[in-house]
């Protein structure tokens, strides 16, 4: 007798997607100018998601249906944070889309469907698993980045995306394919405990294993794979570029973990030498490059490139600590993007894009407040303590010394003062530069204010309390 599979741990995926659904139906037979019911609707959908989702936390992990889908504490915990990204992005985008014309239900359709993806992503046991939720984020993130029609510059930009995205999945998809030859399973616990007796088929696992990496530095976008983050970064909408530097990339790191942890562990010494390289790289080349730029989200773009760099020191560690910091910094990480991003947003209006940093002139005496909310931002990004982003940065730095790995934990530091510079230009630019031409009034719905206001403080109230979100982090790797 066939028994019914318990489909009560996919609750929130199947909810997203219904709901995603019915986004889409509202939009069209419900629409107003200012999509409001939408709006909602997907706001809804992610705060009961993440209701629902907290529900099913569980420490002891269950491997389901035919070890396709896991569900942990560390699954949990990454949903959660994408849901409140996600929901944070949506809110600074609703008034920065309308005003260039490009609100539409399909915005918020898209968003839902790249929020299922990640969703599967994190949950994934199996390699086929994996793939489906990479493509289910990937895809409507290309479609995002060309939604603003009349701006060349977005539309090259998802030009660029897709293409190198299509790239990275085909590395991603043949590396797959040569670890299911050698081991004959894509169920990521069988794959572990194949690798060690593979005997002739070693060779075949070494070459997946450099496919796949290959294709996580795409997606990460890690030195030398980096060249798509630039430009996508900085010719997408800004509201787009905050979400696709929030959300995925702690999806990226749950696709990390399931694969070279929970698949390829026993091949540490290989996946370590290759990330030791490309931290190395990303680290030098993110925070160098990223003085020479003179506009604000190409610089958080190579800013970017240069925190995966740090992200990965507490993954090529190899144990729970490093993968516990890594997963502490990617959450504070995504946090400190909102709230950059969320400030080019603020400033923004219709016709002019606040990303030079020139923009930000005389910012201190037009809004002392909100130049307060920029300079906590940027030095958190630049890990100044009390801020929140100083805590991740020890901790990666931290695995990375207790790991044997001293003179990269050296390079770190030394980087992270390189990288200060670039930050303390923005406040700079802001408290000691005068504006050439007399300043627009900022003016912004009342929300984003409190949201700009909510993200800034949280620099430093995080700062100051930061055993709490770190405590998650732990207790997903059992510490």
């Amino acid at each position: 007798m066939y028994l019914t599979p318990d489909l009560s741990p996919l609750a929130a995926e199947f909810f997203v997607l219904i709901m995603a659904c019915v986004v889409m139906v509202a939009d069209l037979y419900f629409a107003d100018d200012e999509h409001k019911l939408t709006y909602w609707l997907t706001q809804l959908t992610l705060g009961v998601a993440a209701f629902i989702t907290a529900g099913h936390l569980a420490t002891e992990p269950q491997v389901l249906y035919q070890g396709t889908f896991v569900v942990d504490y560390m699954a949990g915990i990454l949903k959660i944070a994408i849901y409140i990204a996600t929901m944070i992005s949506l809110l600074y985008a609703r008034d920065y889309i309308a005003v260039r014309h490009f609100l539409k239900g399909e915005y918020y359709m898209l968003t839902l469907f790249s929020v299922l993806g990640m969703m599967v992503l994190v949950s994934a046991h199996s390699l086929l698993t994996v793939y489906l939720g990479l493509e289910l984020l990937s895809l409507p993130l290309y479609a995002m980045v060309a939604m603003e029609r009349n701006n060349g510059n977005a539309s090259e930009a998802a030009m660029k995306y897709f293409v190198m995205g299509a790239i990275a999945s085909g590395f991603l998809l043949y590396g797959m394919s040569l670890i299911y030859g050698a081991t004959s399973t894509l169920e990521l616990t069988a794959i572990l405990n194949s690798l060690g007796h593979l005997g002739q088929n070693q060779l075949m696992v070494n070459f997946g294993l450099m496919f796949i990496v290959a294709g996580l530095a795409f997606k990460i976008g890690a030195v030398p794979f980096h060249m798509w983050v630039p430009d996508v970064y900085h010719g997408a909408p800004t509201a787009v570029t905050l979400f696709v530097g929030s959300a995925p990339k702690i999806a990226a790191f749950g696709m990390m973990i399931r694969l070279l942890v929970d698949g390829l562990a026993p091949l540490l010494h290989q996946w370590q030498s290759l990330l030791i390289i490309m931290s190395i790289l990303s680290m030098a080349v993110g925070n160098i490059v990223a003085i020479a730029q003179l506009n604000l989200k190409r610089m958080l773009a190579y800013s970017t490139i240069g925190h995966v760099g740090y992200f990965l020191l507490g993954i090529l560690s190899g144990n729970n600590e490093g993968y516990a910091a890594s997963m502490y910094y990617i959450l504070i990480y995504a946090l400190m993007t909102l709230a950059s991003f969320g400030m080019i947003v603020f400033l923004s209006r219709a016709g002019f894009e606040s990303d030079k940093i020139s923009d930000f002139k005389g910012l201190a005496k037009r809004s002392p407040w909100y130049a307060a909310m920029t300079m906590f931002t940027m030095l958190s990004l630049a890990g100044v303590p009390p801020f929140v982003g100083f805590w991740p940065k020890l901790e990666v730095i931290k695995a990375a010394v207790h790991g044997g790995f001293v003179s990269l934990a050296v390079f770190a530091v030394v980087m992270s003062l390189i990288g200060a510079f670039y930050y303390l230009r923005i406040v700079k630019t802001m408290y000691f530069e005068e504006l050439d031409e007399p300043a627009k009034p900022i003016v912004v719905a009342s929300d984003v204010r409190l949201m700009m206001i909510a993200n800034g403080m949280a620099m430093l109230v995080l700062g100051i309390f930061p055993g709490w979100i770190l405590q998650y982090c732990l207790t997903a790797f059992g510490l």
